[in-house]
């Protein structure tokens, strides 16, 4: 909070720090005669209306609605109440005798160095929230310890125990990562064995945590087909990345198993190279596991 005078908080400084038998009283100049008299200061939530004389004591009032005073004085107008700044919320109301208290917003907490509420960090992919912030404090985040994921960026969701296949009586297509969760495939009567259709699983997690800038994601969304080969993603342009990362998701979840198995050659097109040959190992690594009878494969 910042007070419109300097003046009135020298006055209100002089009164907390001075000695206790003058912090009540104060040294003034009767009109009438000129000789120095001892007034009384007024009591918080009051202010010195008119000062005393030789025959007269203080005259005090109290400060009218929207205004404070928070210690002993002789000011001749109360302190008005301060204003949350942005992003913060009023966490006790101003009184006669106490300005109004703020802190940050939900989602929001207080920055020394900027001296303002600043966002809650996310934690990225790969990451999970070890504290949630509060008002003070920023989110904490850890990497994902050894068996478990966090596949989304998020001020709140904490890291996941990886899904134990065997204990589901499936087996293990894709070992899981810090930011995706373990991929498991049905033996008995599973009629499904081309591996773009468990790929299809991590593909969601997969764009979160590639961190494509906005213009890559725009040109990828450009290039994702329906089923029926006509394209419905013109107006990408004008989405954000929420909006294109639900596009991709969506397209993922409906997108025949051929359509799946093009996307690496999707990615070169855009300059991913790098994002392609990881989606083409992951690719490798589930259909040499479903090359193998079941009772080959280790249990998870």
């Amino acid at each position: 909070m910042l007070f419109s005078s300097v003046s009135v908080l020298v006055l209100l400084c002089a009164a907390q720090f001075s000695g206790t038998m003058t912090l009540k009283t104060f040294q003034d100049e009767d009109p009438d005669t000129g000789l120095p008299v001892v007034c009384d200061r007024c009591a918080p939530g009051s202010y010195l209306r008119a000062p005393c004389t030789s025959k007269e004591k203080s005259d005090c009032a109290p400060c009218p609605s929207g205004s404070f005073t928070e210690l002993w004085n002789h000011i001749d107008k109360c302190l008005r109440c301060g204003v949350c700044g942005h992003n913060q919320v009023v966490k006790t109301q101003c009184s006669a005798q106490q300005d109004c208290e703020c802190e940050c917003r939900q989602g929001y907490y207080f920055k020394k160095k900027f001296d303002h509420c600043v966002r809650h960090s996310d934690c990225p992919s790969g990451h999970g929230v070890l504290s949630t912030g509060t008002a003070e404090q920023d989110t904490v985040c850890q990497v994902c310890p050894s068996g478990s994921y966090s596949d989304q960026v998020s001020a709140q969701q904490s890291c996941t125990a990886h899904s134990n296949c065997s204990a589901l009586g499936q087996r293990l297509v894709l070992k899981g990562s810090a930011w995706h969760d373990s991929v498991c495939a049905t033996c008995e009567g599973n009629t499904t064995h081309d591996g773009a259709d468990y790929l299809r699983e991590i593909l969601p997690a997969f764009f979160v945590h590639q961190k494509m800038t906005l213009k890559r994601l725009r040109r990828l969304a450009n290039k994702l087909p329906s089923k029926d080969g006509e394209n419905p993603n013109e107006n990408v342009a004008r989405l954000h990345r929420g909006e294109l990362n639900a596009l991709v998701d969506a397209w993922v979840g409906a997108a025949a198993t051929e359509q799946l198995r093009q996307l690496p050659a999707k990615l070169r097109k855009i300059g991913a190279g790098s994002a392609a040959e990881k989606l083409e190992n992951k690719l490798r690594r589930i259909e040499s596991v479903l090359t193998e009878p079941c009772a080959a494969v280790e249990a998870e």
